[in-house]
């Protein structure tokens, strides 16, 4: 499923016009980047969470040459699925 594939799903349930779900879905992900970008945590109960972890540099290997090489400690995004998302996905 793409975004497209979100927004008409989620216009079909909710019988409001693809362009406003558009608008909604895209604020939504704007806000939730933001905030991770800030340093905060969102959660969303019963989908998950999602905030930035930090990654501290470590030691590499180039699959091609066997060169050790330097990862640099970067902080990258994170998602926790909730217990309700995972309970339904095992069924």
């Amino acid at each position: 499923m793409n975004k497209a594939d979100l927004v008409n799903l989620v216009a079909a349930r909710t019988e409001l016009t693809k362009t406003d779900v558009s608008l909604v879905v895209d604020a939504a992900i704007d806000t939730i980047i933001d905030s991770v970008v800030e340093g905060k945590k969102v959660s969303i109960l019963g989908f998950g969470s999602f905030e930035p972890r930090d990654r501290s540099a470590r030691q590499g290997l180039n699959p091609k040459t066997g060169e050790k090489i330097a990862i640099p400690a970067k902080r990258v995004p994170a998602f926790t699925a909730g217990k309700l998302f995972k309970d339904r996905v095992q069924g």
